[in-house]
């Protein structure tokens, strides 16, 4: 595939720069079946052109022959030279020509679709290779609309560039040479002058329109990106009674672009106009010419026919020089974000030649390892511990500490920038990242699942897993109760970020998931925090489950889910400030110890205030209980 990415800019090098990234999409090395679909599309194309250049000349026969002259008979067989007979015959070489056109078409159609497709790949793809970083950056609704806007493009490009143009040029080389041969040069300047005054008019007001069709692009990516951020946070806006004013911002953006998408219509008007008029001048001035040849007898009645039907015949590709010229120009404005994002480096790239991980143990080491989002601003401060294989150790800190960038690190979602990131005494950074992730298993805190069905959420884990497995895991995670009790069972479709269902069974599909992918390495990222104390003691006992016997790094807000962890490392502002046993860390009295003091405080008043609610409760059914007589 082609690895060329051009940056689309307005100079005239642009559109010659991305039909040379395209032509390997449009003469695919790999598919000959393509290629014949070309090369027969072109010989119909170049067919269609000598006949539609012909249908003239028999309008011209016809009209000599009902007026009494014989001029077809210089090129035809005398049995063909009749009035009649030269009538039906313009009429069917035009059908065929409209037909070889349309043939063309049908047959070209599967190259520009698989255009389409390969780049729509190539695209998605390298979307799925760029950094976090890019993603937590870039905004959902105006990327999936540059995207589709991009595509658009590609299949405008490939097919006016091919179909349009490179017939048009066939077409205008012919008329030209007709003219001259047939007339004389002051036929052929008329001709050629209005062709270039039509085409450098249509040029120079398309590139005017440009910016206006940026702006109706920009306008269009921001109202639709307001619209799915909206859409995504709809609880959100409920929450907050902000409907109208979510309604406002996306008006404000649509009011945007009415005004710039009619600028542009009122400029496609203006333009249309120009063109006509510059035709309609050329048009008069050859026309008023032939016209006089006729009184003077050195024309025929059917050489101004000619005439006539060549240059209303010439106004369709004329036209259609127009009508190429701004939907290339057009079309590359669309993909010039498209070709934006396939600029985009990625910031983590496997080394040339890199090797899988292996796993034989699972021990993970850490050692000074210095990081920060931002090189001003450093996160983790020179940290090193180990995980052994088999055990379980727990990173618990304040807010900001740096505790859930260790597992982003450890899947290598960002590379460091200094020490290094060990499994088994690999370096994570001098292994291929499929390799690294495949081996690691996690439950995050916040579960988002595919508006799919729940089986196939299970799977995602692995994808190739039977039926039986998915229920095994299923079972595991216990959740499998639950969903058998669901009308649909595990073809349950679980809504956007499976917001139908509760918090507690997202959890348990995020595990049943990481059990089915059965990886030698568990992260648990803080999987409990979001969770009332009775589901958390729930899921913490699935969780002990699944974590059993694999190395397991817990990034942990509650401090009641780690206490039985080999070890816990407490972090404070990037740096390791304790490390030991719960039993030891209470011991030292430290910031552990002071942590564990204010978490259970604060569940102990959570459960005197349950209870006083219950007892109320109680109190209440007491007093409306009848008084038995």
């Amino acid at each position: 595939m082609a690895s060329a990415k051009p940056r689309i800019s307005g100079d005239s090098g642009a559109t010659l720069s991305t039909i040379k990234a395209l032509w390997p999409y449009m003469w695919p090395s790999e598919r000959p079946d393509l290629k014949r679909r070309v090369l027969y599309a072109t010989l119909f194309l170049v067919l269609a052109k000598l006949l539609t250049v012909a249908v003239p000349y028999f309008f011209k026969w016809a009209t000599d022959a009902l007026d009494g002259a014989n001029s077809a008979r210089e090129w035809l067989p005398i049995v063909l030279t009749g009035a009649i007979t030269l009538v039906v015959s313009y009429n069917i070489v035009k059908l065929i020509s409209v037909a070889l056109n349309q043939l063309r078409d049908a047959i070209f159609s599967s190259v520009g679709q698989y255009a389409v497709r390969r780049l729509a790949f190539r695209t998605f793809v390298h979307m799925h290779r760029l950094s976090l970083r890019f993603h937590l950056e870039r905004r959902t609704g105006g990327l999936s609309r540059i995207i589709e806007r991009g595509t658009k493009g590609i299949e405008t490009i490939v097919r006016f560039t091919i179909l349009n143009s490179i017939p048009t040029i066939f077409e205008f080389v012919l008329v030209a040479a007709i003219f001259g041969v047939s007339y004389g040069v002051s036929y052929l300047v008329v001709v050629a002058v209005t062709v270039w005054l039509y085409s450098w008019f249509t040029i120079k007001a398309s590139d005017w329109r440009i910016g206006i069709r940026r702006e109706m692009n920009d306008s269009d990516t921001e109202a639709n990106t307001k619209a799915i951020d909206s859409l995504l946070n709809f609880e959100t806006v409920k929450y907050f009674g902000n409907e109208a004013m979510e309604a406002d911002r996306f008006d404000l953006s649509m009011a945007r672009y009415e005004v710039a998408a009619t600028r542009t219509l009122t400029s496609l008007g203006w333009l249309n106009f120009g063109q006509g008029l510059i035709f309609g001048i050329g048009t008069a001035i050859a026309m008023v010419m032939s016209a006089m040849e006729v009184r003077a007898g050195t024309q025929t009645l059917g050489d101004f026919v000619f005439i006539n039907a060549m240059l209303t015949q010439l106004a369709v590709p004329l036209n259609f020089i127009g009508f190429v010229y701004r939907e290339i120009r057009q079309g590359l404005t669309d993909i010039e974000a498209m070709f934006g994002l396939l600029d985009v480096d990625a910031e983590v790239k496997d080394r040339e030649g890199a090797p899988a991980l292996t796993v034989p143990e699972g021990r993970i080491r850490f050692e000074n390892v210095r990081f920060g989002y931002d090189p001003e601003r450093e996160i983790l401060k020179g940290i090193s511990f180990e995980v052994p294989p088999g055990k379980s150790v727990a990173i618990v800190g304040p807010s900001g500490a740096g505790k859930s960038t260790i597992s982003r690190l450890l899947f290598r979602f960002y590379d460091l920038q200094s020490g290094r990131i060990t499994i088994d005494g690999q370096d994570i950074a001098a292994v291929r990242q499929d390799s690294v992730r495949s081996a690691i298993g996690i439950v995050p805190q916040d579960t988002v699942l595919f508006n799919d069905t729940i089986a196939y959420n299970i799977r995602y884990g692995r994808m190739e897993a039977g039926e039986d497995e998915v229920r095994r895991a299923a079972e595991l995670a216990q959740i499998s109760n639950f969903i058998e009790l669901l009308p649909d069972g595990f073809s349950t479709m679980v809504g956007e970020r499976g917001l139908k269902l509760s918090g507690g069974e997202k959890q348990r599909v995020a595990i049943a998931r990481t059990i089915l992918k059965a990886p030698p390495i568990l992260v648990l990222d803080e999987a409990t925090s979001a969770l009332d104390t009775h589901t958390e003691q729930e899921i913490q006992a699935a969780l002990d489950l699944v974590s059993r016997e694999r190395t397991t790094l817990t990034i942990a807000h509650r401090l009641s889910t780690i206490v039985g962890a080999d070890e816990i490392i407490v972090l404070r502002a990037g740096e390791i400030v304790e490390r030991g046993s719960h039993r030891d860390l209470l011991e030292a009295g430290g910031l552990y110890a002071e942590m564990w003091t204010m978490q259970r405080e604060a569940s102990e008043a959570e459960e005197t205030l349950r209870r006083a609610r219950e007892a109320d409760a109680l109190g209440i059914v007491e007093r409306r209980r009848p008084v038995e007589v």
